[in-house]
């Protein structure tokens, strides 16, 4: 069983009177300038001048400036960068700047786990990721809770970076719901593995197949958007309060023996020997060579991906219903 850490297990003394430096104002980056800076600690943001994050950092009270600036004395460095630009931006700004002694902190192993970032021996590397998105993050840290956390440490240069880390994931809110403690390794490749495989591309390639099988089958386009889609929320919220059990236990019989009986069918054994495939080119690093040169190459093929999916008949089709449904509060790009 994982160990989780619950807040007598992280003191927020490890970064208490000391400077932390984050470096972007995103969603993650303005939970964990806002969440630290609310629990004592001293926060610089880090923030390219005249963007909105720029801005958005002023608003909450933060003055911006660049990264430089940002980690001269900082004991904990905080990289909320997109994955694709952290490479980049670690050996051009940040790594000149490192001082011996000084913990580098992720909220994904990307970079380090594939080792696009190779910190010197002589600073800490550690992780602290919330399991939700920034607002959320933010959200429940002001409402005195907090969202679960994990923590990782790679390199311990100075025998305090599981403290330093602790800290941080205190200081976030995340020890009072509790952070459960894993490695670089494990985070990343699951990570992507559950993003490809489960969350991302398997959910939408089924709602993609369902729909389309419908529709080709004649019928009605918009009925086939509310059972291959709009319901999946439904589903997905029983599961998020209780699991498959409490899923199960709320929907019709007809529902739960067709779910139990034809689940198996679609998810086959070639579906599993694809999926051990899928972890294979995660593992091995291969999915994430071909992501770093996808994106050095200009993202040619990513953009035409994408511009097939937003065209679709489902989407179409979609945008046109979710307008009939104020209550959801529907997000078009």
């Amino acid at each position: 069983m994982a160990k989780i850490y619950y807040q007598k297990d992280a003191p927020i003394t490890a970064l208490k009177g000391k400077k932390v430096a984050v470096v972007g104002f995103g969603s993650q980056g303005h939970a964990h300038s806002l969440n630290l800076r609310d629990s004592g600690v001293k926060v610089a943001v880090a923030e390219l001048k005249g963007t909105e994050n720029f801005k958005l950092a002023q608003k909450w009270g933060f003055k911006p400036t660049d990264i430089k600036n940002a980690m001269e004395g900082a004991t904990l460095i905080i990289i909320t960068l997109p994955d694709e630009l952290q490479g980049r931006i670690y050996e051009s700004q940040i790594k000149p700047n490192l001082v011996a002694g000084q913990t580098l902190g992720f909220c994904h192993g990307f970079n380090i786990h594939f080792k696009y970032i190779v910190p010197p021996k002589d600073v800490n590397v550690v992780m602290i990721a919330p399991k939700g998105p920034g607002h959320l993050v933010r959200s429940e840290y002001e409402k005195g809770g907090g969202v679960p956390c994990i923590v990782a440490v790679q390199q311990d240069a100075t025998g305090t970076a599981k403290k330093i880390a602790l800290a941080w994931g205190n200081g976030m809110g995340g020890a009072k719901a509790g952070i459960i403690q894993t490695t670089f390794k494990e985070e990343t490749e699951t990570d992507l593995f559950g993003e490809q495989v489960v969350l991302c591309g398997g959910l939408t390639a089924l709602i993609k197949a369902g729909f389309d099988t419908l529709v080709k089958a004649g019928y009605q386009p918009e009925i086939a958007y509310f059972e291959c889609m709009h319901e999946v929320k439904l589903i997905v919220d029983l599961m998020y309060q209780g699991g498959m059990s409490y899923m199960r236990y709320s929907i019709s019989n007809t529902a739960e023996y067709g779910d139990l009986t034809r689940g198996p069918r679609i998810i086959t054994d070639k579906t599993r020997a694809e999926m051990k495939k899928i972890l294979a080119e995660i593992t091995s690093g291969k999915f994430a060579k071909e992501w770093v040169n996808e994106y050095k190459g200009g993202m040619k093929k990513f953009n035409a991906l994408y511009k097939k999916d937003y065209g679709c008949k489902l989407e179409v089709v979609g945008k046109k219903l979710r307008k009939m449904m104020k209550w959801i509060n529907a997000k078009e790009v």
